[in-house]
């Protein structure tokens, strides 16, 4: 068990260019696994490969958009064409935003869904004939704004419930055939995601509001989602406050609200400064 359970084992990894899927690629070379490689920037995306390639592993790169149906059917046929199989599917291509429900645009909502939710059904429909014969995994990367919803964050925590339900139901009807269902909840991560957040209008947030020397690492949000992959675990659930928040939600709900609002409210810049022109 452990890495060598993974040589040669296909593993298709999207939003790979960068952070947690580079991290996932990297682990997964070491390990000798056949990876295949999706997101959209082919540049980034072929950096990616040859640090993969220098561990030893062996790397097809597919530029997808996951928002796009038939990017993500050529991302898996071309993945079965190249390999054979198809064993592991990491869901992982995600994008955040940053504004207030009450100031942002639709098309902001609808644009985090189509990444973060519809990727994931996207992806997980084309691969899942392939998982099942090979009895796999399918892997969604969410976060713990999917089991508590966060202010200011509106679309993204609601992508991330949508995951999580759709996983959870893909498990129970998967669940007599062998096929494993994972979904893993980083905390806050030192990533590019925060970067690239969008705010109300779509435009990219830029500098983060959280201090990133604080924050766990990709690699280690990739270590730990490997062992929970080995394990066979239903939810990796990662950084002690996420695991309280999880657990204070489930038990102390009103008091989770509380805590979670003076927690963002204390954020640098925090948009729910703009809420106190309604209060009473």
């Amino acid at each position: 068990m452990g890495a060598q359970q993974w040589k040669n084992k296909v593993v298709v990894i999207t939003g790979a260019s960068s952070g947690i899927g580079a991290a996932l690629a990297r682990a997964f070379a070491r390990r000798g696994a056949l990876l295949t490689l999706a997101a959209r920037r082919e540049d980034a995306l072929a950096t990616v490969a040859r640090e993969c390639e220098a561990l030893g592993g062996q790397v097809r790169i597919v530029p997808t958009d996951v928002t796009r149906k038939e990017d993500c059917q050529r991302l898996i046929d071309t993945t079965v064409s190249t390999w054979g199989r198809l064993d592991v599917l990491i869901n992982n291509a995600g994008i955040s935003m940053r504004a207030l429900f009450v100031e942002t645009d639709l098309e902001v909502l609808e644009k985090v869904m189509a990444v973060n939710f519809w990727g994931t059904v996207y992806c997980t429909r084309y691969a899942i004939p392939h998982l099942l014969e090979a009895r796999g995994t399918v892997v969604g990367i969410s976060s713990i704004a999917g089991f508590k919803g966060l202010p200011a964050r509106a679309a993204y925590s609601a992508s991330k419930f949508a995951m999580n339900g759709f996983l959870e139901t893909l498990r129970i009807e998967t669940r007599r055939t062998g096929m494993h269902v994972l979904i893993c909840a980083p905390g806050f991560t030192a990533s590019n995601i925060r970067n690239t957040a969008l705010t109300a209008d779509g435009t990219p947030q830029g500098e983060t509001p959280l201090q990133e020397e604080k924050l766990m690492s990709p690699d280690e949000v990739a270590e730990h989602t490997i062992r929970g992959m080995e394990k066979r675990r239903r939810y990796v659930i990662l950084t002690l406050q996420g695991k309280l928040t999880v657990w204070l939600n489930k038990c102390f709900p009103g008091l989770m609200d509380r805590l979670v609002f003076n927690h963002m409210m204390k954020e640098k810049d925090s948009p729910l400064e703009k809420m106190k022109r309604w209060w009473p």
